[in-house]
Protein backbone atom coordinates (compact mmCIF):
# COMPACT_ATOMS: atom_id res chain seq x y z
CA UNK A 1 0.00 0.00 0.00
CA UNK A 2 1.43 3.32 -1.30
CA UNK A 3 1.56 6.44 0.53
CA UNK A 4 -1.21 7.48 -2.28
CA UNK A 5 -3.19 4.80 -1.71
CA UNK A 6 -3.24 5.38 2.17
CA UNK A 7 -4.06 9.16 1.64
CA UNK A 8 -6.94 8.08 -1.16
CA UNK A 9 -8.45 6.03 1.70
CA UNK A 10 -8.20 8.93 4.74
CA UNK A 11 -10.26 10.94 2.06
CA UNK A 12 -12.78 8.40 1.49
CA UNK A 13 -13.30 7.95 5.30
CA UNK A 14 -13.53 11.90 5.24
CA UNK A 15 -15.89 11.92 2.63
CA UNK A 16 -18.34 8.94 4.59
CA UNK A 17 -17.78 6.74 1.02
CA UNK A 18 -16.36 4.31 2.97
CA UNK A 19 -16.85 3.44 7.30
CA UNK A 20 -13.40 3.20 10.12
CA UNK A 21 -14.08 -0.20 10.01
CA UNK A 22 -13.59 -1.26 6.62
CA UNK A 23 -10.53 0.93 6.17
CA UNK A 24 -9.12 -0.51 9.42
CA UNK A 25 -9.72 -3.66 7.63
CA UNK A 26 -7.24 -2.66 4.88
CA UNK A 27 -4.97 -0.97 6.84
CA UNK A 28 -4.64 -4.30 8.54
CA UNK A 29 -2.39 -5.23 6.12
CA UNK A 30 0.53 -3.09 7.63
CA UNK A 31 3.38 -4.07 7.58
CA UNK A 32 2.40 -7.15 6.00
CA UNK A 33 0.00 -9.21 4.72
CA UNK A 34 0.19 -13.20 5.49
CA UNK A 35 -0.91 -15.21 2.48
CA UNK A 36 -0.25 -18.95 4.47
CA UNK A 37 2.81 -19.04 1.91
CA UNK A 38 4.12 -15.44 1.64
CA UNK A 39 4.38 -12.60 3.68
CA UNK A 40 3.78 -9.86 1.24
CA UNK A 41 5.62 -6.42 2.42
CA UNK A 42 3.08 -3.83 1.66
CA UNK A 43 4.57 -1.53 3.85
CA UNK A 44 7.72 -1.36 2.00
CA UNK A 45 6.91 1.75 -0.47
CA UNK A 46 6.08 3.26 3.06
CA UNK A 47 9.46 2.73 4.12
CA UNK A 48 11.94 3.04 1.50
CA UNK A 49 9.85 4.97 -1.51
CA UNK A 50 9.82 2.05 -3.89
CA UNK A 51 7.90 -0.89 -3.66
CA UNK A 52 8.30 -4.91 -2.72
CA UNK A 53 8.99 -7.19 -6.65
CA UNK A 54 8.05 -10.77 -7.11
CA UNK A 55 10.66 -13.05 -7.43
CA UNK A 56 9.05 -16.03 -9.70
CA UNK A 57 11.57 -18.03 -10.07
CA UNK A 58 11.31 -20.95 -8.01
CA UNK A 59 7.33 -20.02 -7.63
CA UNK A 60 4.72 -22.25 -8.89
CA UNK A 61 2.72 -20.17 -11.52
CA UNK A 62 -0.23 -20.35 -9.16
CA UNK A 63 1.91 -18.90 -6.10
CA UNK A 64 2.80 -16.45 -8.23
CA UNK A 65 -0.55 -14.89 -9.53
CA UNK A 66 -1.93 -14.82 -5.73
CA UNK A 67 0.90 -12.77 -4.44
CA UNK A 68 0.41 -10.15 -7.78
CA UNK A 69 -3.18 -10.14 -7.05
CA UNK A 70 -2.93 -9.58 -3.66
CA UNK A 71 -0.29 -6.61 -4.40
CA UNK A 72 -2.44 -5.48 -6.95
CA UNK A 73 -5.25 -4.78 -4.94
CA UNK A 74 -2.79 -2.52 -3.00
CA UNK A 75 -2.62 -0.24 -5.58
CA UNK A 76 0.85 1.33 -7.11
CA UNK A 77 2.44 -0.69 -9.18
CA UNK A 78 3.80 -4.19 -9.27
CA UNK A 79 6.62 -6.32 -10.59
CA UNK A 80 7.23 -10.14 -10.72
CA UNK A 81 10.62 -10.87 -12.11
CA UNK A 82 12.34 -14.00 -13.89
CA UNK A 83 8.44 -14.55 -14.73
CA UNK A 84 7.54 -17.45 -17.03
CA UNK A 85 4.92 -17.61 -20.00
CA UNK A 86 2.59 -19.97 -17.65
CA UNK A 87 3.28 -17.54 -14.61
CA UNK A 88 1.96 -14.93 -16.84
CA UNK A 89 -1.14 -16.48 -17.98
CA UNK A 90 -1.84 -17.23 -14.12
CA UNK A 91 -1.31 -14.01 -12.98
CA UNK A 92 -3.64 -12.45 -16.69
CA UNK A 93 -6.50 -14.30 -15.20
CA UNK A 94 -6.56 -12.73 -12.03
CA UNK A 95 -5.12 -9.10 -13.29
CA UNK A 96 -5.85 -8.30 -17.05
CA UNK A 97 -4.45 -5.68 -16.80
CA UNK A 98 -1.08 -7.08 -16.32
CA UNK A 99 2.00 -6.91 -19.09
CA UNK A 100 4.23 -9.40 -20.07
CA UNK A 101 7.67 -8.36 -21.21
CA UNK A 102 8.72 -11.28 -22.45
CA UNK A 103 12.97 -10.80 -23.03
CA UNK A 104 12.75 -9.09 -19.75
CA UNK A 105 11.14 -11.81 -18.36
CA UNK A 106 8.87 -9.39 -16.23
CA UNK A 107 5.33 -8.86 -15.52
CA UNK A 108 4.42 -5.55 -15.01
CA UNK A 109 1.25 -4.03 -13.92
CA UNK A 110 0.60 0.28 -12.99
CA UNK A 111 -2.34 0.55 -11.18
CA UNK A 112 -2.32 4.63 -11.53
CA UNK A 113 -0.31 7.30 -13.58
CA UNK A 114 3.21 7.27 -13.38
CA UNK A 115 4.76 10.18 -11.06
CA UNK A 116 6.63 12.91 -13.14
CA UNK A 117 10.06 10.62 -13.77
CA UNK A 118 13.11 11.08 -11.50
CA UNK A 119 15.49 11.55 -14.17
CA UNK A 120 17.08 9.27 -16.80
CA UNK A 121 19.59 5.90 -16.88
CA UNK A 122 21.25 4.67 -19.62
CA UNK A 123 21.27 0.79 -20.21
CA UNK A 124 24.04 -0.66 -22.16
CA UNK A 125 24.55 -3.75 -22.62
CA UNK A 126 28.00 -5.47 -24.25
CA UNK A 127 26.32 -7.34 -26.97
CA UNK A 128 22.91 -8.71 -27.92
CA UNK A 129 23.52 -11.86 -25.72
CA UNK A 130 23.39 -9.55 -22.75
CA UNK A 131 19.96 -8.08 -23.68
CA UNK A 132 17.80 -10.04 -21.34
CA UNK A 133 19.68 -8.75 -18.40
CA UNK A 134 20.02 -5.10 -20.08
CA UNK A 135 16.08 -5.33 -20.17
CA UNK A 136 15.33 -6.47 -16.93
CA UNK A 137 17.18 -3.35 -15.73
CA UNK A 138 15.49 -1.42 -18.42
CA UNK A 139 11.75 -2.22 -17.84
CA UNK A 140 12.00 -2.47 -14.16
CA UNK A 141 13.89 0.84 -13.57
CA UNK A 142 10.94 2.28 -16.21
CA UNK A 143 8.01 0.72 -13.39
CA UNK A 144 9.95 2.69 -10.78
CA UNK A 145 9.63 5.95 -12.45
CA UNK A 146 12.83 6.57 -14.38
CA UNK A 147 13.50 7.30 -18.34
CA UNK A 148 16.12 5.02 -19.52
CA UNK A 149 18.19 5.48 -22.45
CA UNK A 150 19.10 2.09 -23.99
CA UNK A 151 22.28 1.13 -26.16
CA UNK A 152 22.64 -1.96 -27.08
CA UNK A 153 26.19 -3.87 -28.47
CA UNK A 154 28.35 -1.70 -27.73
CA UNK A 155 31.34 -3.61 -26.44
CA UNK A 156 34.59 -3.00 -26.42
CA UNK A 157 35.37 -5.44 -29.21
CA UNK A 158 34.23 -2.17 -31.05
CA UNK A 159 35.06 0.87 -28.99
CA UNK A 160 33.69 3.23 -31.53
CA UNK A 161 30.13 2.04 -30.78
CA UNK A 162 30.15 3.30 -26.98
CA UNK A 163 32.33 6.25 -28.20
CA UNK A 164 29.76 7.50 -30.68
CA UNK A 165 26.91 7.72 -27.91
CA UNK A 166 29.09 10.28 -25.73
CA UNK A 167 26.00 12.74 -26.45
CA UNK A 168 23.85 10.31 -24.69
CA UNK A 169 25.97 9.46 -22.14
CA UNK A 170 26.29 12.97 -20.96
CA UNK A 171 22.86 13.64 -20.27
CA UNK A 172 22.09 10.72 -18.14
CA UNK A 173 22.36 10.83 -14.07
CA UNK A 174 23.41 7.02 -13.62
CA UNK A 175 24.67 3.99 -16.26
CA UNK A 176 24.04 0.65 -15.69
CA UNK A 177 26.28 -1.68 -17.86
CA UNK A 178 25.87 -5.57 -18.66
CA UNK A 179 28.63 -7.00 -19.99
CA UNK A 180 29.65 -10.74 -20.13
CA UNK A 181 32.80 -12.20 -21.17
CA UNK A 182 35.66 -10.71 -19.50
CA UNK A 183 33.71 -7.44 -18.05
CA UNK A 184 35.65 -4.85 -19.47
CA UNK A 185 33.35 -2.35 -20.50
CA UNK A 186 31.89 -0.65 -17.19
CA UNK A 187 35.44 0.29 -16.77
CA UNK A 188 35.52 1.90 -20.06
CA UNK A 189 32.09 3.83 -19.57
CA UNK A 190 33.00 4.31 -16.25
CA UNK A 191 35.87 6.65 -17.91
CA UNK A 192 33.74 8.58 -20.05
CA UNK A 193 30.45 9.46 -17.60
CA UNK A 194 30.45 11.88 -14.92
CA UNK A 195 27.84 9.85 -13.04
CA UNK A 196 27.87 6.48 -11.13
CA UNK A 197 28.09 3.18 -13.30
CA UNK A 198 26.52 0.06 -11.80
CA UNK A 199 28.06 -3.20 -13.76
CA UNK A 200 26.22 -6.08 -14.03
CA UNK A 201 27.87 -9.31 -15.16
CA UNK A 202 26.20 -11.46 -17.08
CA UNK A 203 26.57 -15.58 -17.51
CA UNK A 204 27.76 -14.89 -20.76
CA UNK A 205 30.84 -16.28 -22.17
CA UNK A 206 33.14 -19.21 -23.02
CA UNK A 207 34.69 -21.82 -20.57
CA UNK A 208 36.48 -19.74 -18.58
CA UNK A 209 33.88 -17.30 -18.18
CA UNK A 210 32.65 -19.11 -15.72
CA UNK A 211 29.05 -18.43 -15.91
CA UNK A 212 29.31 -14.63 -15.41
CA UNK A 213 32.13 -15.09 -12.36
CA UNK A 214 35.18 -14.24 -14.81
CA UNK A 215 33.02 -10.82 -15.95
CA UNK A 216 32.47 -10.50 -12.20
CA UNK A 217 35.85 -9.93 -10.78
CA UNK A 218 37.02 -7.79 -13.36
CA UNK A 219 34.38 -5.22 -12.77
CA UNK A 220 35.14 -5.41 -9.11
CA UNK A 221 38.64 -4.73 -9.93
CA UNK A 222 37.62 -1.77 -12.13
CA UNK A 223 40.33 0.86 -11.68
CA UNK A 224 37.57 3.47 -12.73
CA UNK A 225 36.49 5.04 -8.95
CA UNK A 226 33.14 5.65 -9.88
CA UNK A 227 32.18 1.89 -11.20
CA UNK A 228 30.09 -0.62 -8.30
CA UNK A 229 28.90 -4.13 -9.32
CA UNK A 230 26.17 -6.00 -8.45
CA UNK A 231 25.80 -9.65 -8.45
CA UNK A 232 25.88 -11.95 -11.44
CA UNK A 233 22.88 -11.40 -14.19
CA UNK A 234 21.15 -8.76 -11.43
CA UNK A 235 19.04 -6.38 -14.01
CA UNK A 236 16.94 -6.09 -11.30
CA UNK A 237 19.03 -4.95 -8.37
CA UNK A 238 21.18 -2.74 -11.18
CA UNK A 239 17.70 -0.98 -11.61
CA UNK A 240 16.25 -0.49 -8.19
CA UNK A 241 19.52 0.50 -6.64
CA UNK A 242 19.55 3.62 -10.00
CA UNK A 243 15.92 4.22 -8.83
CA UNK A 244 16.83 5.04 -5.35
CA UNK A 245 19.88 7.09 -6.20
CA UNK A 246 18.27 8.94 -8.61
CA UNK A 247 14.74 10.00 -6.20
CA UNK A 248 17.36 10.25 -3.33
CA UNK A 249 19.61 12.57 -5.62
CA UNK A 250 16.23 14.83 -5.36
CA UNK A 251 14.40 16.74 -2.62
CA UNK A 252 12.69 13.68 -0.96
CA UNK A 253 9.22 13.16 0.07
CA UNK A 254 8.04 13.08 3.94
CA UNK A 255 7.57 9.66 3.63
CA UNK A 256 10.64 8.29 1.72
CA UNK A 257 13.71 6.82 3.67
CA UNK A 258 17.02 5.64 2.77
CA UNK A 259 18.05 2.35 2.29
CA UNK A 260 20.59 0.52 0.87
CA UNK A 261 18.92 -2.73 -0.81
CA UNK A 262 16.21 -4.21 -1.40
CA UNK A 263 15.01 -7.44 -0.82
CA UNK A 264 12.56 -9.61 -3.26
CA UNK A 265 9.81 -11.83 -1.89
Amino acid sequence: MTRETILELLERVQSGDITPAAALRQLAKLPYEDAGFARIDHHRALRLGLPEVIYAAGKTPEQTAEIFARMAAGGGIVLATRATAEAYAAVKAQAPAAVWHETARIIGLRRREAREPSGTVAVICAGTSDLPVAEEAAITAEYLGLNVARICDAGVAGLHRILSERETLDSVRAVIVCAGMEGALPSVVGGLVAAPVIAVPTSVGYGVAFGGVTALLGMLNSCSPNVCVVNIDNGFGAAYVAAMMLRGSAAPEPHETAASSAALI
